[in-house]
């Protein structure tokens, strides 16, 4: 309704009651003696004009009385008051009786009354039937929310709760909420009922008919949070978490930032913290190449190099649009305070890497080009050959005819007692790198490590795509199980060997304990709000070639060795010549080029060449 007729219709009730009270009093007073009745309607007739001009002169109908606040009903009582003494005065003046002074005085204070109640009983009113409608609209609403239950309840909680409230566009419906501190059981928490401890929400969810878990605890550990899911895949529930705490930008994004479950959370595994210091005065000022300088751990060690002020980063990489991708967000990031070069070049051509390296003058160089798939190179063995073994020996070789103080290869567990072609060439680039550092000055090290989260082959990426397609969800054997680390915790590990390295170790990282694959895959389609074997398959494929049941990340002879941060270990130096493994070198390289030859041949050459040079590698059963 438009303001001028919400006003016209505040003037005819107003002066209604006027008129009503003015001749209810008139009533009841019995003062007809004293006010015959023609006076009696002039009296009437000036008080409701006297009343709605001086109303009027206040501006009390300009206010908006559905936002009314004390101060509009304070000067709505003023202006009743105000208009009752100029009716007193003007009536005085005009008329020819005299009416009674308490007259006046009844009819000013019950009309001040009945204007300021007309109006508080308006805003009553409206109020309450916008609130009704308001419900009846959250009820709708609310049938298509999920019904929620909200784990953990501290100050962030509540903030989430508040925005929950605020946010009518949100799926969430709080229903109930679990904490562990037992003193807040059976208590209310912004009126939601804390019902149990976490343990118990398997039954709760089954009991108020769940849907949705929320996860509100940003203080807690990767650990914690992990027990904390192992409640959370028996509902067959959808899991959201909040983010850890350093995550937050500001106090009032909590809703906005509600993500699913990450691998980390999902595996228990908190990072690995390791000493900036040490790092930075490894790499600060000096001139770092980076060899698969795309790839996922690649580019991840040049994100971490760029944080610590080298004097230059080379990237290398023999795939542009990963050395572009990686490129560009570094230069997004410190634009010109880091001195960035990108080159494009293959391991495999000496020539163009000791140019390169001529050009470049690096100081550390980190190895992480290389081919890491092992069902792929099972099928092209010849290509683990010259990319993973000659790729290694010609960057090593540049790198020591280019003065190069420390040079450090990235490796893999699956290079311990290898079982597949990729696994076997990545243990002779280790023999290659540790034969090196004992003729060499620059000093030559390597880090092995587990599989990488988010990595690019890595497993979980593939289940979940799986599970948006519906299923099956493929695992190559019930049993198998596997170490994982973070990419972070990868490139921080390379970083920390490079400090330490004196020459032929292999570093290897505490990794935690082994992780079953089925048991990962069960708890990504729990998660998904599915139920393994119902809504998503399981499907067992069978042990791909060369692929181990168990991996192992140190070799029986290595040993084993502490350092000064307790999770990292060193693999003793083992006793290779340089001078006896370059002739069988030459020898597999030979097959590797053989054009004359077909696939199976060329598999089993190679595979027994290589056996020669690593007497542990042994096909798997």
């Amino acid at each position: 309704m438009k303001s001028r007729y919400r006003a016209f219709i505040l003037m005819l009730s107003d002066t209604a009651i006027v008129v009503f009270l003015f001749s209810f009093i008139y009533a009841i007073c019995h003062i007809d003696e004293a006010l015959p009745i023609q006076i009696f309607f002039k009296s009437l007739l000036l008080a409701a004009v006297v009343y709605l001009l001086v109303m009027i002169l206040f501006g009390i109908y300009k206010s908006l009385w559905r936002y009314a606040q004390p101060k509009e009903y304070f000067m709505c009582n003023i202006a009743s008051f105000a208009a009752g003494f100029v009716f007193f005065g003007i009536s005085r003046l005009i008329l020819p009786e005299i009416i009674p002074f308490y007259f006046y005085l009844l009819v000013m204070s019950t009309i001040s009354i009945a204007f300021v109640t007309v109006r508080l009983l308006y805003r009553v009113f409206r109020d309450y039937y916008i609130n009704q409608s308001r419900m009846l609209k959250q009820d709708k609403r609310n049938i298509l929310k999920k019904r929620t239950i909200i784990v953990g309840c501290g100050a962030e909680t509540r903030n989430l709760l508040d925005e929950i409230t605020k946010d009518g566009s949100s799926d969430i419906l709080p229903i109930i909420a679990v904490d562990d501190d037992i003193s807040k059981i059976g208590k209310y928490f912004q009126n939601i009922k804390v019902a149990g401890v976490c343990g118990d929400i398997p039954r709760l969810c089954e009991e108020y008919e769940i849907e949705m878990i929320v996860i509100a605890m940003p203080s807690a550990t990767n650990s914690q949070r992990s027990v904390i899911l192992e409640y959370c895949v028996e509902t067959g529930c959808e899991v959201k978490i909040m983010p850890h705490s350093y995550d937050f930008t500001t106090d009032t994004d909590y809703l906005s930032k509600l993500r699913e479950i990450t691998t980390d959370e999902l595996l228990g595994r908190d990072p690995q913290v390791i000493a900036d210091n040490e790092i930075y005065s490894f790499v600060s000022g000096k001139t770092v190449m980076v060899t698969g300088g795309g790839g996922s751990i690649g580019s991840e060690l040049c994100r971490q190099i760029a944080k610590y002020n080298p004097k230059k980063l080379v990237i290398v990489d023999i795939y542009e649009n990963n050395a572009y991708d990686i490129e560009q967000e570094l230069k997004r990031k410190y634009s010109d305070s880091l001195n960035l070069e990108t080159v494009i070049a293959s391991v495999r051509e000496y020539d163009r890497i000791n140019r390169i390296m001529e050009e470049q003058k690096p100081v550390i160089v980190f190895h992480a080009a290389a081919h890491k798939h092992v069902p792929l190179m099972e099928n092209s063995p010849q290509e683990a050959v010259k990319n993973n073994i000659f790729g290694t020996l010609n960057v090593a070789r540049a790198a020591e005819a280019n003065g190069v103080k420390k040079f450090i290869m990235i490796s893999t567990d699956k290079a311990v007692n290898p079982t597949n072609i990729m696994g076997a060439s990545k243990r002779i680039c280790e023999m290659i790198i540790q034969s090196m550092s004992k003729r060499s000055k620059t000093v030559f090290a390597a880090v092995r490590f587990g599989n990488v989260l988010g990595s690019n082959g890595s497993v979980i990426p593939l289940f979940k795509k799986q599970i948006e397609e519906g299923g099956p969800v493929t695992i190559t054997h019930p049993d198998i199980i596997r170490y994982f680390m973070t990419i972070p915790e990868a490139a921080q590990l390379v970083l920390t060997a490079g400090a330490m390295a004196a020459g032929g170790e292999i570093f290897v990282l505490d990794m935690g304990k082994p992780v079953k694959i089925l048991d990962l895959a069960k708890k990504l389609i729990f998660l998904a709000g599915l139920v393994p074997d119902k809504d998503i398959k399981i499907e067992y494929i069978g042990l791909r070639p060369g692929e181990k049941l168990f991996e192992e990340l140190l070799l029986d002879e290595e040993g084993i060795r502490t350092t000064d941060n307790n999770k990292i270990f060193v693999g003793n130096p083992s006793d290779i010549s340089y001078e006896k493994l370059i002739p069988m070198l030459d020898k597999i390289k030979e097959i590797a080029y053989k054009t004359d030859i077909d696939s199976k041949a060329m598999l089993h050459e190679i595979e027994t060449e290589m056996m020669k040079i690593v007497p542990n590698f042994r096909r798997a059963v």
